[in-house]
């Protein structure tokens, strides 16, 4: 017990629960978050043929996809859920223009039951910048 009244030992534990937790911190605040960068949405599209939704309003979809996107808008995701895959143990991306209704969208797909839902961080914006494909009215760009 003395070595826990010393004032030295107090702050030198100090220091490493502190030290830790922020080392532990992008780990702990990443979870269940689920973001994938263009690279490696690519490869869960092409690797483990990863169902892609776009869940932004027509007018952005028809603007510019993902080549292998399906659209269903943020709006009627609640009551099309069910139709996304037909197993609900297949990958689901969802995409959006910036990433931010994707995570949201994502609660609704993993409340429903699928079990591995990831959303493209940074969405189109993101993938655009990555250098990677959009279709745009049927051809790519």
């Amino acid at each position: 017990m003395k070595f826990f009244t010393d004032y030295t030992n107090l702050v030198l534990i100090a220091i490493v629960l502190i030290s830790g937790g922020l080392l532990l911190w992008p780990t702990i605040s990443r979870r269940g978050r689920g973001g994938l960068s263009a690279a490696e949405a690519t490869q869960l599209i092409n690797r483990r043929n990863a169902v892609v939704v776009d869940v932004r309003p027509v007018a952005a979809y028809a603007g510019g996809h993902l080549p292998s996107a399906r659209h269903l808008d943020f709006a009627e995701l609640q009551a099309k859920v069910a139709q996304l895959a037909k197993n609900k143990s297949n990958p689901v991306l969802l995409v959006c223009q910036t990433g931010q209704q994707s995570n949201k969208a994502a609660r609704i797909v993993q409340e429903a039951g699928y079990t591995e839902v990831h959303v493209l961080e940074g969405g189109v914006d993101a993938w655009q910048k990555a250098g990677m494909p959009v279709v745009k009215q049927g051809a790519a760009k």
